[in-house]
């Protein structure tokens, strides 16, 4: 019986064993378990006892654990191989044990059934179902030699003398077998979400500050979290050149600044692969301090697209074991921050290009605005002086909106500000051709949206609508809710707009809407609407709940 457990312990501990999972027994998992437990079945019948011409032993731990996991198919596949070759060893018994064994598997396996039926799947590794139907097996079993072997008052004579010490070894040895299986599983699920949950927390506290970069003061910090985590005796952060912070054992000499020292980060850096220092294979010696009490050390580097930018350093002890748990930690943690760094940096170059774009929309605008609104105002001067410096005011306030909007969002007022100033300009050019009707909705007025973008649409509708007409135009812009959304349309009445012109010529409508997807998100849309020769709209929609200032 003493056997079981080491087997239990040897399969626990064997590849196989890994992926295994009762509620999702596959094939090969099934032909894994049909030869462990086959090989149980026939190892107990050499491992009996001769009693009386007949063989006392455990025989049944195999057929019934299989079935009890695998259900009456690997049951009965295991009793018959059991069955088989106890019956080929002969006895007067050999054909009852050999039988025996056979129904063994299959009962076990109904009761597999019937547990999973009513109790679902992990209860069938109960230690408890295990003993019960082991003992009830073991007891069928006693009944068959009964009512098959001859003669029967030598088969009455071994079923007294072996009955209880067969029951007792079977029942047990299943118990202890199926306890080690249980009590593996259940260790290996506890220190996978202990783990688990460790690994989240440390990603959850350190994602946020990579957002700010990694200088100093994140490094610090960064430190300080995993320190906390893991648990090690310290813990250090450097980018290629320098230490930028260390917490824990040793900080009177392991300075939180200054060039690396140590042979080991230089190596993992230049060779952009984990280094580590057992302190016992390969010595961790301080160059800072003799006297130093860390005598490990992990130093992982931190990549970025292919380039190392720093590392990550965790110490131990000197008779503190370095735990492979906190080993496969930091590596995976590093993997994640990098990948955080990564798009911390795609968000700041996407920034950087947005705000390159948008300054280039004001090169290609102010200078053309500029120049009509100066000949506009020379023309104006001659025969009106006070309308010609009421537009030296509105062209002020256009390019003064223009440099004094640093940020990405503006305000629907702020916009109306703006572009109002350059319709006024416009009227002056245009004027009785051009006519401008605004319909806001008072309480939109606090909406935001990215700066700069009612202008280029305003533009579009005089340049490429009402400039093309020869009857006087209208522009309008209204802003109302609808939907739970607020819409922000701007019309013209000259219906030319077109599409293929449009993926053509300039930055306008097209920097705009892809300014309205990257900053306000999938929630906003720019949209187009045309009736050849009489409306083309453009409609801006932005859902309230993160339009709203």
């Amino acid at each position: 019986m003493s056997v079981f457990p080491l087997v239990g312990y040897a399969f626990c501990k064997s590849p196989a064993f890994r992926p295994w999972r009762v509620e999702a027994l596959g094939g090969r998992d099934r032909l894994v378990l049909y030869a462990l437990f086959s090989a149980l079945s026939v190892a107990g019948t050499y491992m009996g006892m001769p009693v009386q011409g007949a063989i006392a032993n455990t025989r049944a731990i195999g057929p019934v654990l299989a079935g009890l996991i695998g259900g009456p198919l690997l049951g009965g596949a295991v009793g018959a191989t059991g069955g088989i070759h106890r019956y080929f060893i002969g006895g007067f018994t050999g054909f009852a044990c050999g039988f025996s064994t056979a129904i063994q598997g299959l009962f076990a396996g109904l009761v597999h059934m019937m547990i999973v039926r009513h109790f679902g799947r992990e209860a069938t590794l109960s230690p408890k179902v295990a003993f019960a139907t082991t003992a009830a097996a073991a007891l069928a079993e006693m009944a068959i030699i009964l009512a098959v072997a001859r003669p029967f008052a030598d088969a009455l004579s071994l079923v007294k003398a072996i009955s209880l010490p067969v029951m007792a070894a079977n029942a047990v040895g299943a118990t202890l077998f199926m306890s080690i299986i249980l009590d593996r599983r259940r260790t290996a699920d506890e220190l996978g979400a202990a783990s688990s949950a460790k690994a989240l927390r440390m990603a959850h506290r350190s994602l946020a500050l990579l957002s700010r970069g990694f200088d100093g003061s994140v490094a610090v910090e960064l430190a300080r979290i995993i320190h906390q985590e893991t648990g090690v005796a310290a813990v250090a952060v450097t980018d290629v050149e320098n230490v930028l912070a260390f917490v824990g054992d040793g900080a009177d000499h392991h300075t939180g600044s200054g060039p690396i020292r140590s042979e080991l980060t230089r190596r993992a850096i230049a060779q952009s692969e984990v280094t580590f220092a057992d302190g016992i294979l390969e010595p961790f010696e301080c160059p800072a301090s003799h006297d130093c009490p860390l005598r490990s050390v992990l130093v992982v580097p931190l990549r970025i697209d292919a380039e190392v930018v720093g590392t990550m350093r965790l110490y131990e002890r000197a008779h503190a074991p370095f735990l492979q748990i906190n080993r496969t930690l930091s590596e995976g943690l590093t993997a994640l921050l990098a990948s955080q760094l990564l798009r911390a940096r795609y968000q700041e170059q996407k920034r950087l290009t947005m705000i390159a774009e948008l300054k280039l929309a004001h090169a290609q605008i102010n200078p053309h605005f500029l120049f009509n609104s100066l000949a506009t105002i020379v023309a104006i001067m001659r025969k009106d002086s006070d309308r010609a410096r009421d537009l030296v005011g509105h062209l002020s306030t256009f390019f003064r909106l223009n440099l004094k909007r640093a940020s990405e969002l503006a305000t629907l007022d702020e916009e109306l500000v703006h572009v109002s100033a350059y319709l006024e300009i416009e009227k002056a050019r245009y004027e009785d051709r051009l006519s401008v009707r605004l319909e806001v909705d008072s309480a939109l007025l606090g909406v935001k949206l990215p700066v700069f973008t009612l202008q280029p649409l305003v533009e579009n509708a005089i340049k490429h609508g009402i400039a093309q007409m020869l009857r006087p135009g209208t522009a309008r812009i209204r802003a109302y809710r609808s939907e739970g959304a607020a819409v922000i349309d701007v019309e013209d009445d000259a219906g030319t707009y077109d599409s293929a012109k449009r993926s053509r010529d300039g930055l306008g409508m097209g920097l705009v809407e892809k300014r309205l997807r990257n900053l306000l998100g999938g929630g906003s849309s720019l949209s187009v609407t045309c009736v050849p020769h009489k409306l083309t709209r453009i409609s801006i929609r932005l859902p309230l709940a993160e339009a709203q200032p």
